[in-house]
């Protein structure tokens, strides 16, 4: 499904990029060899296998953080993503809301430390080495390694930081005196907004874009794919990798075989908690738009 050009207003999706770019923080200092060039990494599907957010879900639920209510409406669309390996629209603004709705009113440092627990309980050992080394590739050659996610940026930091990268620009959440609102800043960081966060990151960071490297597993990465000089398609979906092959952008397929290219549900999904989800998902939304 190709849900690229996205839906919300160009400003929203401007103000993210931003936002992201200006609260980006250099973890890993890249070396002095090619200071004017750098790649960009997609998380969920690229360098991760299925989605962060809902990994982070299962980590909250573990934790009795989160509700069984709220981690079926991210099992939702885990399996919708499992049965056409591609985004939705839906399922990316209602896990945004539930999202949002878990850290209002908590404190920035209470989430970077749950970040880093639930991602070295649930999300160290789903990272696909094949990216991994196609990151370390570029940080060998004296460049610059950051995430490009729709990811909260304080797990996006934490992911990178673990692997060593330079850093990550992620989705910002709008936060007063260390505390967070429920609001993002402008919108998710997808879709043109990424591209406006790589093209705000660099002109802060003096980059030269045609130099420049970007990696997704998804078409709706489009702009970002193509704010960059060097394009490469991961683990692609159908539009990107059909789109790749027209244009003669590199592939790589780390996965080794259809089944595992979406990380499985819990071990209890079987078709009756897949309907169970299902209603609890529509509830949830439900108790949003009421609220």
């Amino acid at each position: 499904m190709r849900l690229w050009p996205w839906s919300d207003g160009a400003d929203d999706a401007e103000l993210a990029g931003e936002a992201a770019a200006a609260a980006a923080a250099v973890d890993t200092p890249a070396p002095v060899p090619d200071p004017s060039a750098a790649a960009f990494f997609d998380v969920d599907n690229t360098l991760i296998r299925g989605a962060s957010i809902y990994h982070f879900a299962r980590g909250l639920a573990a934790r009795k953080l989160f509700t069984v209510r709220d981690l079926a409406l991210f099992a939702l669309g885990q399996a919708a993503f499992r049965m056409r390996g591609a985004e939705n629209a839906e399922h990316i603004s209602t896990a945004r809301e539930a999202a949002l709705a878990f850290v209002a009113g908590r404190s920035v440092s209470e989430l970077v430390s749950l970040c880093e627990d639930i991602y070295d309980d649930k999300m160290a050992d789903r990272i696909w080495h094949g990216t991994r080394a196609l990151a370390l590739k570029h940080l060998d050659a004296g460049q610059q390694v950051w995430l490009v996610t729709a990811t909260p940026v304080e797990l996006a930091r934490i992911i990178s930081h673990r692997l060593g990268l330079t850093g990550a620009l992620g989705t910002v959440a709008e936060t007063d005196n260390g505390v967070y609102t429920g609001r993002l800043v402008g919108h998710l960081l997808h879709g043109p907004a990424k591209a406006g966060a790589v093209r705000a990151l660099a002109k802060r960071e003096g980059l030269d874009l045609s130099r420049c490297a970007a990696y997704s597993d998804s078409y709706n990465d489009l702009p970002m794919l193509t704010a960059v000089g060097h394009p490469h398609a991961v683990n692609p979906d159908a539009d990107l990798r059909e789109h790749a092959r027209e244009h003669g952008w590199p592939v790589h397929d780390f996965r080794t075989g259809r089944k595992v290219t979406m990380v499985a549900l819990p071990a209890a999904a079987g078709a009756g908690a897949l309907a169970g989800g299902v209603a609890a998902g529509v509830a949830l939304r439900r108790h949003y738009r009421a609220h």
